[in-house]
């Protein structure tokens, strides 16, 4: 039997250079898989997944990791990658199931749910950074993904545009924590406001800095506990806000929402204001990178 010759591709071939290999050996369709707010304590765990196209429609002007754009870029992205993208999907997990499930069993169970929820089957997936099974097709984690493939950044780009859209939603609910700007990640506005009001609904109370103001001596409650003035108000009814038509918002095993037109599942948060560009890199800091 002959075996196939073997397939390099270099680090520096660019950012299609691994879906276009994948595609001369015949994967057409390759899907790349991405999160959002893995490290933040809180706010709602964000996952993506995307198939771009074949050749020149596939490529997306400015496409890149979601890190590494400014907010204004990664909104232009994101628009572009719903407008050209074969099937696209986004799976949004709150805090809560992320304290009751743990953050690494929520991770990847919501790329699995990405990734299934496509409406055009994948022949391979690309994920950033580690591998998720029981998908049935061959795969590969790869290292740093969203840098080296360009349908994990793609997947980066729609996480980090619909969590962000809706941190900012959360600001407007839970007014003195800086969620719109610091996305729920601990700076040290954050971490001060959390001494200064105690965590909200929207905390994550399995992590360490949360638990240590909770009143529980720094030990996760059994439960959700909040000690800020919201305390008392009721639980939305359903998943978090700034949810449009077709998004997946809950459990990871709940059924999907239905796709739209374009083939994809997004959240979108209503009313959002616009706001002055930050600088390049914001979020690689907020995420424990070097500015």
């Amino acid at each position: 039997m002959l075996t196939p010759p073997r397939t390099v591709v270099r680090r520096d071939g660019g950012l299609y250079a691994l879906e276009r290999a994948l595609q001369r050996r015949g994967f057409r369709h390759v899907a790349g898989a991405d999160e959002a707010g893995r490290g933040a304590c809180a706010g709602p765990l964000v996952a993506a997944a995307a198939i771009l196209p074949e050749g020149r429609r596939g490529e997306i002007d400015e496409l890149a990791d979601s890190k590494l754009l400014t907010p204004a870029a990664r909104e232009r992205v994101y628009d572009e990658v719903v407008a050209r993208a074969l099937a696209y999907a986004v799976v949004v997990i709150p805090a809560e199931e992320v304290d009751a499930r743990g953050l690494h069993v929520c991770n990847l169970a919501a790329m699995r749910r990405a990734l299934a929820s496509l409406t055009t089957r994948p022949e391979y997936v690309l994920t950033d950074g580690f591998g998720v099974d029981g998908l049935d097709v061959p795969g590969l984690a790869v290292w740093k993904g969203d840098r080296v493939a360009a349908c994990v950044a793609a997947a980066s780009v729609l996480a980090k545009v619909t969590r962000d859209r809706m941190m900012v939603e959360l600001d407007g609910r839970f007014p003195g924590y800086g969620f719109a700007e610091h996305k729920g990640y601990i700076t040290a506005e954050h971490s001060a406001a959390l001494r200064a009001l105690g965590p909200c609904r929207e905390h994550r109370f399995s992590y360490v800095n949360v638990a240590a103001v909770s009143g529980r001596d720094g030990r996760p409650p059994r439960a959700r506990r909040t000690v800020g003035a919201d305390a008392a108000s009721p639980e939305p009814a359903a998943g978090l806000p700034g949810l449009g038509p077709g998004a997946f918002a809950g459990r990871p095993d709940e059924p999907m929402g239905h796709c739209g037109a374009s083939g994809g599942t997004v959240g979108v948060a209503l009313g959002e204001q616009p706001r002055p560009p930050a600088s390049v890199g914001e979020d690689v800091v907020m995420e424990g990178g070097v500015r």
